[in-house]
């Protein structure tokens, strides 16, 4: 159901260079979260790069796959890596046929067809070409079509400059399923609608969608693996295999290595998924979790967290001072007080703070 690109489309976000000791880290924290497939890289770029493709094609059960170009050198230079499978991506809209390759369609196509026939007889092999959902459907077709006879046993329909509304991608996935191999879906986040159509593709019959943890890639980024996976867990019911408990390590180690941190607001592994400061929302909370938060944190790894603020009301007082251990009795309104001013005039109302406004420090 999961294709994870992290160390290939993700590291393609600029300033994002991954070591082989990150990457083979990232990898098996993947795998022991519960995905099955991931892209290890790009081999032909570098000689680094393969050793570092092949490191994880080594150490993992998870299976692993290699983004190639359509050229025989990067088919043969992702076989020497070990991996369990390829990506071979061409270029057959008429936007990059005119202007990135400046050759005719028939010339492209035929070569890309070659090639899958060749890698197929090796290994497992998905064949995309990028920018599909700028091209006629009914052309999508044929071309697929053609791959899937020659080899191929997936074909991706890639989203390349995140373009695909949730409409299209019903028409195109529907569309696919007929050709008879599986379907995969690879959403860029140029209008925010990655992880809805990722969602959408799935309803729709794909068989796997490609994520990324924290959603890094080219630009604004791929469909995030965490939100799509707490998605289709919480919301469709659908079980994923995915170690939900997990995610929050994963996503950590992943902004580490990346340097590229999440923002607060971000669902799921954000710092403010599961903090609450106002009065209204903690007096809620503090009876019945479930009446300001749509799971609890606990499934994913993460902690409930009460802030002190302008918003905040005497409950979300009393609760601190029960966590700090401090007794106050019908003093708390005067703590309230004390703390929605010190807010107004521009200070944090940390935990250090709360003491001292208590008179224990």
């Amino acid at each position: 159901m999961l294709y994870d690109t992290t160390l290939r489309d993700g590291e393609q976000t600029p300033e994002i260079c991954f070591t082989p000791e990150q990457k083979l880290e990232i990898a098996i924290a993947l795998e022991e979260a519960g995905i099955e497939e991931i892209e290890a890289g790009f081999p032909v770029v570098s000689r680094r790069e393969r050793e570092s493709v092949r490191l994880v094609a080594l150490n993992l059960d998870s299976r692993v796959f290699a983004f190639c170009r359509a050229r025989r050198e990067d088919i043969d230079t992702a076989m020497g890596c070990d991996v369990d499978g390829v990506v071979i991506a061409s270029s057959l809209s008429e936007l990059h046929l005119k202007y990135k390759l400046k050759k005719s369609f028939e010339e492209v196509f035929e070569q890309s067809m070659e090639l899958v026939e060749y890698a197929s007889d090796h290994l497992f092999v998905s064949f995309t070409t990028e920018d599909a959902t700028r091209i006629p459907v009914q052309r999508l077709m044929r071309i697929y079509e053609e791959a899937a006879a020659r080899g191929a046993e997936r074909v991706h329909l890639s989203d390349t400059v995140g373009i695909a509304t949730p409409e299209l991608v019903e028409c195109y996935t529907t569309a696919l399923k007929g050709i008879g191999c599986e379907v995969l879906c690879h959403f860029h986040n140029d209008f925010g609608l990655a992880v809805a159509n990722s969602l959408r593709a799935l309803l729709c019959g794909a068989d796997r969608v490609a994520v990324t943890v924290n959603g890094i890639g080219e630009r604004c980024g791929n469909a995030c693996l965490q939100e799509v996976v707490v998605a289709l867990e919480r919301l469709y019911g659908v079980r994923t295999g995915v170690r939900l408990e997990k995610l929050y390590d994963l996503s950590k180690l992943v902004e580490r290595y990346t340097n590229i941190q999440v923002h607060p607001l971000a669902p799921v592994v954000g710092t403010n998924a599961f903090t609450h400061e106002s009065g209204m929302h903690v007096a809620g909370v503090v009876e019945n979790p479930l009446t300001y938060e749509p799971y609890p944190p606990e499934l994913v790894g993460r902690e409930r967290k009460i802030v002190l603020g302008k918003h905040s009301g005497r409950r979300s007082v009393e609760y601190k001072l029960r966590e700090l251990g401090i007794e106050l009795g019908d003093r708390s309104e005067r703590i309230l007080n004390l703390v929605k001013l010190l807010r107004e005039e521009g200070y944090r109302v940390t935990e250090d703070v709360l003491r001292v406004l208590c008179g224990l420090e």
